[in-house]
């Protein structure tokens, strides 16, 4: 299998570097390696960071499985729902370091992180979904609905607004943004003092404060699913 996923353990912070040398697609192989990442990290790390290349987070599910018809959509988006789920309620604090372009899986991969800090630069980040004909399923709503400003919510989803970083900071996507050279190592540093907080009481918070949020997209993850189709107009 090819590696797609990089681990990095330092000072207790898992580095999860996704990069697959094009547009960093979440394909099942990606999904595979960044869930065998989450169980080591789970089981030696106090934090972890997500990180992409330079330049480029994650362009979203992979185009070819994604246009490759409804069953193959249908077995790549819900594989993506239930690790975007799991990273979401993660009991280890997450960090991601958004180092270049988050389109779509990408966007919801930042929605689902504890805390997001961005690079500065022409980077993309948002949900296209609808622009490109595509209905944005439940999960992809509830995440938005906790983690975007209100303001942003309508155009961030029902508008397919694209962010550039420091936009993207007040939209609810990033939480900082930092110059690029500096974004994985001020993430590493972001997830090196969460993780000094005490792992019990912050998986037991993190698990009471989002616990609605997961219940309501695993209840509706199989019909969600059933419903999804090819790109309409």
């Amino acid at each position: 299998m090819t590696e797609v996923v990089s681990y990095e353990l330092v000072d207790g912070v898992a580095v999860l570097t996704m990069d697959d040398k094009k547009a960093n697609a979440i394909s099942h192989e990606m999904l595979d390696q960044l869930g065998a990442a989450l169980d080591r990290a789970e089981d030696e790390a106090g934090a972890v960071v997500i990180a992409g290349r330079e330049g480029r987070f994650s362009g979203g599910f992979d185009l070819a499985v994604m246009t490759a018809g409804a069953a193959d959509t249908r077995g790549l988006v819900t594989a993506g729902a239930r690790f975007l789920t799991r990273l979401y309620g993660f009991p280890r604090p997450t960090v991601a370091a958004c180092t270049g372009h988050a389109i779509a899986a990408g966007a919801l991969i930042l929605l689902a992180c504890d805390q997001r800090i961005g690079a500065e630069g022409p980077a993309k980040i948002g949900l296209n979904e609808v622009a490109i004909g595509m209905t944005l399923p439940v999960f992809a709503i509830e995440l938005a609905r906790d983690r975007l400003a209100a303001s942003h919510l309508g155009p961030a989803t029902v508008h397919a607004r694209i962010y550039d970083p420091a936009v993207a900071v007040e939209a609810g996507y990033l939480d900082r943004v930092v110059p690029a050279e500096s974004v994985v190592t001020e993430a590493r540093a972001e997830a090196g003092r969460l993780g000094e907080l005490r792992a019990g009481a912050f998986a037991r918070t993190k698990q009471v404060l989002r616990r609605t949020t997961i219940g309501r997209i695993l209840d509706t993850l199989e019909d969600d699913m059933d419903s999804i189709t090819n790109p309409d107009d």
